[in-house]
């Protein structure tokens, strides 16, 4: 495989996974890195939807920690979502279905805890032969070194570390077009 192929994502390839960002899980979160989470999150979300890259939500046990955020869920509204009891979304079919359905190989992935469903997910999709691509500045758990941990054990299994604007432009791939325009106003 060409490097490039590894760690160049193409929109046409490419699924967003926003993994988890729930109303009550959230309000376990530090305040302001779930700020930085929402909006980043966001951005990816408004550039996926103008890119034509399929979101899909997931969502851990709804009865006990809500819904997706709102912010999140109305910058996608005819998302996908997937509840879940599984730790890592590969364990639902009904989440494996859909992403296969969509016969693409690149999935980026944000949201939380990251040392549980974030890495549980990341793992699965890996040995399920997807390239996954996970936003460093778009995930968090409760605790900082949970998340660190969770991040280098991520790197060692395969994942391509990368961040909210490393995503949108490479997507975007050239400079001065319309969608450029608008989404590069997004990461000023």
């Amino acid at each position: 495989m060409k490097v490039k192929n590894k760690f160049l994502l193409q929109s046409e390839t490419s699924v967003l996974l926003v993994i988890d960002v729930q109303e009550k899980l959230c309000a376990a979160m530090d305040q302001q890195g779930l700020r930085q989470l929402a909006k980043n999150a966001g951005i990816l979300l408004e550039s996926a939807l103008e890119l034509g890259v399929p979101v899909i939500f997931s969502e851990q046990y709804v009865k006990g920690l809500g819904a997706t955020l709102g912010e999140l869920k109305s910058r996608a509204p005819t998302a996908a979502r997937v509840e879940k009891m599984t730790f890592s979304c590969c364990g639902n079919d009904e989440f494996m279905q859909k992403l296969t359905a969509l016969g693409r190989k690149q999935v980026i992935v944000c949201g939380m805890e990251t040392h549980v469903c974030v890495l549980q997910t990341v793992i699965e999709l890996l040995d399920a032969g997807f390239e996954v691509h996970l936003v460093k500045d778009a995930v968090m758990s409760r605790s900082n070194d949970n998340r660190q941990t969770a991040i280098e054990a991520m790197v060692q299994a395969g994942v391509v570390p990368t961040s909210t604007e490393s995503v949108v432009f490479q997507w975007l791939k050239v400079a001065g077009t319309e969608q450029f325009k608008k989404l590069v106003k997004l990461v000023k």
